[in-house]
């Protein structure tokens, strides 16, 4: 519906270019050359009428697509031009069809009976006894359908008796049902829809919800406004049934490719009674509880490599994430990557956030060098104030890349530092930080590698607000080495499209100094440097098949094994009994193993020697095949911890049914975090799924019903078309 501009468009240029140059024709000769090509069985032109005439196989062939009829009848002085028999126009991939088709090229309007229209790229059909272009970009249609089902009795359309619309406006259907095998099954006497390929201001598909526990019936229904190319808003109006209503707006500018944003905020006064303890957190609340939440993010360039970035993210108070961790508008628009200019949150807003940091950066790179000027401010979410938590106000960075000195084979590199620590209680105050480190890398042949490394840091604070003020400098020297070597065979194998398998092993062995520096207490804010004589130790394996291809070779490393440990020669050599020294660290096992395309396992475990115990033990298996079967199984365990296991299910019944199962337990406490049971049966042009979720706070039961083309209901559809210059 939306491109039917652009088929008339085609249709019009082709009777602009062809008209005027028509003349006599045989079946296989084209008379007319250039942007338009005409062959017919006959051509013929009227003086008396200024009228060109072409019938039998007609094909007229334009830029980008072709005309297809029985004849063709253009007037050169009234600029009408009038097409009948199976009329078929082609033009970059959209079509149009029927009986007749009359046009007037000088007022561009025109009509089609009996018509048939099929936008390729959203894949949407249009149909109606007369479809009429009553200007540039408005249509009148006649007993119209609309659908994205192919065939000839689709599984959804929307029918009306008559349908109005104006590309990049708004579409009317008067006396319209919606059916179901073309069986109505919905009548309204008046709808109204969007019609955009370009931003436009209205109403986007709405959230629908319904939580047993927490909320009730949810519902919100967003309303985006078009201020200009460069600015637009959404409005958020959402009705929770238990907490009443909470309004939202989302403000997003795009001043130049250098220059973007965006803002959010929104406000409910809470009228839920709630009394209990969370953790160390509790709140009585008795109803009429303001809550608000606001999120900043903006991004300037000044020059290449000197920007300015603010992430300002407040919320009124430590439970909001809790109670709205189910749908909220930063989990909408969680981005880790933050590639999407306007889609950037960075943290993930459930209710295991335990803090929320908000920062405006200035950074500066140089090819060898970076500055960073860094104010951040964090609200912990897990105490009951926030008068303890360090805030940096600011935090200065400035670091060097390992680079030569002067030309020779001996690096350097540099991290520096200061910081204002502030809080409202307890200390605070400036510290300042400078760490060079020297290295000489040294290769004796291809199989040993020897780096040692010197390093020298000072450090240099003030403290305020503790038991007493006071200035405190230390100088530390590091020492360390570090030896590599690796060997490896290979071994040709032959089999299917392996070629042959490298198997290499790589020791390591670092030895890190730091003498003694002890300065008695330290405040938080500086970090400590701890006196260390250490050994660590490690063995790599991998395995990495040479893949033949059909005309070139691949490379997949599908096995990769490592083990690491330290050894303490500080603990070994303390004045401990024997029996309570522990020089041995903990051995670190990490294991990759990618042995077919639909298989993968991956682990990371610490084995503590000293106790004989797994003090953690994490492993991710993934399982599919072709027909779209798949299995995830995650398990976490730290010791006296955690111990989760998280589990996806998705089975494949048959090319329209998908059975899903999603698991999240925590053995700790023997506690069902999530048990989510779904069904997922979708079609050509549409689908429905079934879901229920028992969780630990809350049962919910969910219903997403997909019109392909036009959106769900039960959840929220894609953002807004992007701003003109933007990436969405």
């Amino acid at each position: 519906m939306m491109n039917l501009k652009i088929i008339f468009y085609w249709a019009v240029l082709f009777f602009v270019l062809a008209g005027p140059f028509l003349s006599s024709s045989s079946a296989v000769e084209t008379e007319i050359k250039g942007p338009v090509e005409i062959e017919a069985d006959q051509l013929a032109y009227d003086k008396e009428e200024d009228t060109y005439r072409a019938t039998g196989n007609v094909i007229i062939t334009f830029t980008d697509g072709f005309l297809v009829a029985d004849s063709v009848v253009y007037n050169k002085t009234t600029e009408d031009a009038f097409a009948e028999g199976d009329v078929y126009i082609l033009s970059k991939g959209d079509t149009l069809e029927g009986d007749r088709v009359r046009f007037n090229l000088g007022t561009k309007t025109g009509i089609a009976y009996n018509g048939k229209v099929f936008l390729a790229e959203n894949h949407f059909y249009l149909n109606g006894d007369e479809i009429e272009k009553k200007g540039e970009a408005t249509y009148h249609i006649k007993n119209a359908t609309a659908t994205t089902c192919d065939g000839d009795k689709p599984a959804w359309r929307f029918t009306g008796k008559e349908l109005d619309v104006t590309l990049e406006g708004y579409g009317t259907i008067k006396h319209g049902t919606f059916q179901v095998k073309n069986q109505p099954i919905l009548y309204t006497p008046y709808l109204i829809f969007p019609a955009k390929t370009k931003r436009q201001s209205g109403f986007l598909f709405p959230m629908a919800s319904y939580s047993k526990d927490l909320n009730g019936m949810d519902v919100e229904v967003p309303f985006f406004w078009a201020i200009s190319d460069s600015t637009d808003a959404t409005f958020y109006q959402r009705y929770i049934e238990k907490r009443g209503w909470k309004e939202g707006m989302e403000f997003r500018y795009f001043l130049s490719k250098d220059s973007f944003g965006t803002f959010y905020a929104d406000y409910l006064n809470d009228s839920k009674e709630i009394r209990e303890t969370q953790d160390s957190l509790s709140r009585d609340w008795t109803g009429n509880q303001r809550r608000w939440s606001y999120y900043l993010n903006h991004e300037s360039h000044f020059s290449p490599g000197f920007y300015l970035r603010t992430d300002i993210a407040k919320v009124s108070d430590h439970f909001y994430f809790r109670d709205f961790s189910a749908y909220n508008y930063y989990l909408e628009n969680y981005s880790p990557t933050g590639q999407n200019k306007f889609q950037r949150v960075s943290f993930l807003a459930d209710k295991s956030l335990a803090t929320l940091d908000s920062t405006a950066r200035l950074v500066k790179d140089w090819q060898l060098y970076n500055l960073t000027v860094l104010g951040r401010y964090t609200d912990n979410l897990a105490a009951q104030t926030n008068d303890t938590t360090l805030q940096s106000y600011p935090l200065v960075s400035f670091t060097g890349v390992q680079q030569p000195i002067m030309g020779t084979r001996l690096n350097y590199t540099l991290s520096s530092s200061y910081q204002y620590a502030y809080r409202n209680e307890g200390e605070k105050g400036h510290v300042a930080d400078i760490n060079p480190v020297f290295s000489l890398p040294l290769n004796f042949g291809d199989y040993l590698q020897f780096t040692p490394q010197v390093g020298l840091r000072e450090t240099a604070w003030e403290t305020r607000g503790g038991i007493e003020n006071h200035n405190a400098t230390r100088e530390v020297y590091t020492i360390s080495a570090y030896f590599a070597s690796e060997v490896h065979r290979i071994f040709p194998v032959e089999i299917g499209s392996v070629d042959k398998i490298r198997h290499g092993i790589k020791p390591e062995i670092t030895y890190s100094y730091i003498p003694n520096n002890y300065f008695g207490p330290l405040p938080d804010f500086v970090a400590a440097v701890p006196e260390t004589n250490l050994v660590t130790y490690s063995l790599t394996n991998t395995l990495i098949a040479k893949l033949k291809e059909k005309s070139a070779f691949r490379y997949l490393e599908f096995l990769r094994f490592k083990v690491t440990q330290s050894y303490s020669i500080l603990e070994a050599r303390s004045s401990k009994p024997e029996e309570e020294k522990r020089p041995f660290s903990p051995v670190d096992l990490e294991l990759d193993f990618l042995p077919a395309q639909y298989f993968s396992y991956r682990a990371q475990s610490t084995f503590d020697p000293n106790d004989g115990e797994w003090k953690r033990i994490n492993y991710d298996i993934g399982l599919n095949d072709t027909r779209g079967d798949s299995i995830s199984l995650g398990y976490r365990y730290t010791q006296d911890l955690v111990e989760e296991i998280n589990l996806y299910l998705k089975a494949t019944v048959n090319k329209a049914l998908d059975v899903k199962y999603v698991l999240r337990k925590n053995r700790l406490d023997n506690k069902n975090l999530e048990s989510t049971y779904a069904l997922d049966y979708h079609k050509q042009c549409w689908s429905v799924e079934l879901s229920y979720s028992d969780l630990d706070d809350d049962k919910r039961v969910m219903v997403v019903f997909s019109l392909y083309g036009l959106g769900k209901v039960g959840s929220i559809e894609a953002k807004p078309a992007q701003m003109a210059g933007t990436s969405r």
